[in-house]
C-alpha cells in the first residue's frame, strides 16, 4: 500500500452552498451542485437533495466548508456548519485545515409549540451550544483521514483507504463522532467530517544540506473528555482524563520517521473538587474496582502500542504524593508495566530542563529498544516502535509536555543519525535554526492542548522554548496561573456540560425531569457553577463522586450507573 494514499471515491467536497429557507435549510456541494441533503426545519428531518427541496429563492445564502454534525433537543435539531477555514499544513501529502470559526443553524420551529419550563430548557442547552461553537483546536482534511498514527497506518490492508473517512477514523480520537451518527444513519458519507481536537504543527528544517519536513500532531481522546478540575483520573472502564496520543513525523529524502508518546491522567479513580480555592484538595476514591480500572488502562495500551513504561512527574509529599503513591501500590500489582517515580519539581526546580537527564538515565536503555517507526520512499517498513512512554503529572500539561519535548529531542537525534544526516557525536541542539524550531513546535503545541483542557497557555514553556525559565516567562507564567484559576472556577463548569452535551454524555428528553434546579434553588439554575458554589454556602458536599458533573446537571445523567445507590456521572 502507497503510504498516504487515499481514495478520490471519497475525497470529501469541502465547500458548499447553504441556502437557508424558511421551513428548511438546503446544503449543495459547490464542486457537484446536483449532490446534497436538505434538514427540516420543524421535525429536523434529513433528505436528499431534490428540484423542489432546493427550489425557490431563500432569504440567506452563504458558503459554508463542512457539515461537523447534527444534535436534536427539546424542541428540534441544531446542524453544526464550519465558516471558516485555515490551511495549517499537509499531513502525508494532503492539506490540513483548522476550524476557525463554527455555527449551529437551528431547526426548531416546533419551539413555539414547547411550554414554558421546555423553553426555558431549550434556552439553556442553545447558551451550551454556544459555548461549543468556540471549541479550541479542531483540525480535519478533506482528503486523508489524521486520526491514525503512521505505523498503525501502513499496517492496514488496502481496503482501508476505499471507505469513507469516517470509517477510516479512529473513533477515540473523532471529537464530533456523536454528531455524526445522523449524517452516518443517511449514508452521506462525502459530507461526513470527521473533526480531531488536539494539535498540529509543521515547519521545515534545514539539516545541514538535507531539507526536511518536521510535524507535530496530538490527537485529543473523546473516551473521558472534558475540561481540567471537571475531568480527573480515570473512569470505571479504564478512560482516563486528558489522554493524548502525540506522533512527532520526519520525512526526509523519501525516507518517514513516526515517533508516539501518550500521556494521560493517573488512571485511579480521583477527584479535585472546585471550590474556589486555589488549589483544591486531591481526594482519592476508595473502591473496590480500582486495582480492575488500572489494569484495565494498561491492558488497552499494550494491546495499541505494546510494552508500556509509565513514568510519573508528581510531587512527592502532600496531596501529589498521597496520590503518587497510591498510583505506585497500583502499579506494583502489573508485572508487565514498568512504573518510573520521578519528582520533576523536586530534581528539575523551575529552571533545571537539563536535569532530565536523571530520568532518561532510568529509561534509556528500555526507551531506545522501545524503537521509532521508519519507512523508505517504497514504502518498506525498516524500523518498528515496539513500546510506549506514557508520561503523567497532575494535568498532564506543563511538566508532561517539557518532559515529552525531552524525550522527542532524543528520538530526533537517533533518527537522524540512524538516516546518515548526523554523525554520532551530532544533535540537533548544535543547529540553531534548527533547534529553535523544533522547540518552538513543541511549546506551541503545549499551550494548545493546555487551552483545550484548562483554558489558558501551559505553564514552564520557557523550559521547552529556550530551556531554561526567562523573566517574561515567569511573568506569563504567572498570568497564566491566575487565569487558570478564574477560568476553572468560574467557567469550566458550564465548559464540561456543552462538552458532555455534544458528546452523548447527556441525552435530552422530554420525558426527563428539568435538569436545571438544583434542589430548591430553581432561580439560580443558570448561573456559572462557581457562583451557584458560593452561593451555596460551599455546602454541597455530595459531590464525592460527582467531580465530571456540574450541579446544574446533576442527578440527572447516567441514573443507572451507580454503586451503592451514588450517582457515578463523573466515572462511568
Amino acid at each position: 500500500m502507497e503510504v498516504g494514499s487515499s481514495s478520490s471515491n471519497f475525497k470529501l467536497y469541502d465547500q458548499f452552498e447553504l441556502l437557508e429557507f424558511e421551513d428548511r435549510l438546503v446544503f449543495k456541494s459547490l464542486e457537484s451542485p446536483d449532490k446534497g441533503f436538505s434538514i427540516c426545519r420543524r421535525q429536523g428531518n434529513i433528505e436528499p437533495l431534490s428540484d423542489e427541496s432546493s427550489s425557490g429563492k431563500p432569504p440567506k445564502t452563504s458558503t459554508i466548508y463542512g457539515v461537523a454534525g447534527t444534535i436534536r433537543l427539546l424542541a428540534g435539531t441544531y446542524v453544526l456548519v464550519i465558516t471558516s477555514r485555515k490551511e495549517v499544513g499537509s499531513f502525508l501529502g494532503f492539506p490540513v485545515y483548522r476550524v476557525e470559526s463554527m455555527k449551529f443553524l437551528a431547526c426548531n420551529e416546533a419551539l413555539r409549540f414547547s411550554n414554558s419550563q421546555e423553553k426555558r430548557d431549550e434556552a439553556y442547552f442553545m447558551s451550551l451550544l454556544k459555548t461549543v461553537e468556540a471549541t479550541p483546536g479542531l483540525y480535519y482534511s478533506y482528503e486523508t483521514d489524521i486520526t491514525v498514527n503512521l505505523q498503525r497506518r501502513c499496517k492496514l490492508m488496502e481496503a482501508w483507504t476505499s471507505k469513507p473517512l469516517w470509517k477510516q477514523a479512529d473513533p477515540r480520537f473523532v471529537w464530533n463522532n456523536h454528531l455524526l451518527e445522523e449524517l452516518i444513519e443517511y449514508k452521506l458519507d462525502r459530507f461526513i467530517i470527521p473533526l480531531l481536537q488536539g494539535s498540529f504543527q509543521v515547519t521545515q528544517l534545514k539539516l545541514k544540506s538535507s531539507p526536511a519536513t518536521f510535524t507535530l500532531l496530538s490527537r485529543r481522546c473523546t473516551r473521558r473528555l472534558g475540561t481540567r478540575m471537571w475531568r480527573r483520573g480515570a473512569n470505571l472502564e479504564g478512560d482516563s482524563a486528558n489522554f493524548i496520543e502525540t506522533e512527532q513525523l520526519l520525512e526526509l529524502e523519501g525516507f518517514r520517521c513516526s515517533s508516539l508518546q501518550i500521556r494521560g491522567s493517573i488512571p485511579l479513580l480521583w477527584e479535585q473538587i472546585v471550590d474556589l480555592s486555589y488549589k483544591p484538595q486531591l481526594r482519592i476514591i476508595q473502591h473496590e474496582q480500582t486495582p480492575q480500572v488500572v489494569e484495565r488502562h494498561f491492558n488497552d495500551l499494550y494491546q495499541r502500542y505494546g510494552e508500556t513504561i509509565a513514568v510519573d512527574l508528581t510531587d512527592k509529599h502532600g496531596d501529589e504524593g498521597q496520590l503518587s503513591a497510591a498510583y505506585a501500590e497500583e502499579m506494583q500489582k502489573l508485572p508487565n508495566v514498568r512504573y518510573v517515580s520521578f519528582d520533576f519539581h523536586h530534581v528539575c526546580g523551575s529552571s533545571n530542563f537539563a536535569n532530565l537527564q536523571v530520568l532518561y538515565d532510568k529509561i534509556s536503555e528500555e526507551f531506545e529498544k522501545q524503537g521509532y517507526f521508519l519507512i523508505d520512499k517504497d514504502g518498506k517498513i525498516l524500523e518498528e516502535q515496539r513500546g510506549i512512554i506514557r508520561s503523567n503529572c497532575i494535568d498532564c500539561l506543563d511538566r508532561t509536555n517539557v518532559t515529552q519535548s525531552y524525550l522527542a529531542q532524543k528520538t530526533l537525534d537517533i533518527q537522524l543519525q540512524r538516516l546518515g544526516v548526523f554523525t554520532s557525536t551530532e544533535y540537533i541542539s548544535m543547529f540553531p535554526e534548527d533547534y529553535v524550531k523544533f522547540r518552538t513546535l513543541w511549546a506551541e503545541q503545549g499551550d494548545e492542548i493546555s487551552l483545550e483542557y484548562a483554558g489558558t497557555h501551559a505553564l514552564k514553556g520557557d523550559l521547552v522554548r529556550y530551556g531554561k525559565q526567562t523573566v517574561a516567562g515567569f511573568i506569563k507564567d504567572g498570568m497564566s496561573a491566575l487565569s487558570r484559576y478564574y477560568v476553572n472556577n468560574f467557567h469550566d463548569g458550564i465548559r464540561q456540560d456543552a462538552l458532555d452535551l455534544v458528546s452523548g454524555r447527556y441525552t435530552v428528553s422530554k420525558s426527563n425531569p428539568s435538569p436545571f434546579q438544583l434542589n430548591s434553588f430553581e432561580s439560580f439554575s443558570y448561573l456559572p457553577v462557581a457562583s451557584a458554589l458560593l452561593i451555596g454556602g460551599l455546602t454541597l458536599t455530595t459531590f464525592s463522586l460527582q467531580q465530571g458533573i456540574p450541579p446544574c446537571l446533576k442527578n440527572k445523567r447516567l441514573e443507572t450507573h451507580s454503586i451503592m445507590c451514588l450517582p457515578l456521572s463523573g466515572l462511568e
